[in-house]
């Protein structure tokens, strides 16, 4: 082999390799980055990743707001009409939060099946729902619940 292709060989050989470890780290940060969502019977069935961030969104049960007196403590209930999953919230609530609103959280499952919310995100009016919340429910519906 003359030193020509032999420097050509391990230039190519040297591209392959940069380019592999670049797809590897870009699909490493994508897998960390992504945002899965759940249904709270998706939830109750463990379908949900332990010690996993995710986002589930449904309705707020009716009757079901717990607030804490003297914190930013809020507990509720969250249904896709089929199933309810009890979320805690350490925070501000959005304006628009209230029983029978189309929500979606972002947080982790604890241990005991509670939910808890780093994030609550409510619908900003009368006629919005969020789309994964909308096919949950239509989801629901068509199972006869």
């Amino acid at each position: 082999m003359t030193p020509r292709r032999k420097q050509r060989l391990i230039m190519t050989i040297a591209l392959f390799v940069g380019a592999i470890v670049v797809i590897g780290f870009s699909l490493l940060a994508l897998r960390e980055n992504i945002n899965l969502f759940f249904t709270p019977s998706e939830v109750n069935a463990g379908d949900a990743p332990p010690n996993t961030s995710f986002r589930m969104g449904g309705m707020v049960v009716s009757g079901s707001i717990k607030r804490i007196e003297g914190s930013l403590l809020v507990e509720f209930d969250l249904t896709d009409t089929a199933e309810t999953v009890t979320v805690k919230y350490a925070g501000i609530l959005p304006d628009l939060f209230g029983e029978g609103q189309g929500i979606v959280t972002q947080g982790q499952l604890l241990p005991d099946g509670t939910f808890e919310a780093t994030q609550v995100l409510a619908k900003h009016d009368e006629t919005y729902m969020p789309p994964e919340v909308e096919h949950a429910l239509e989801k629901a519906q068509k199972m006869g619940f």
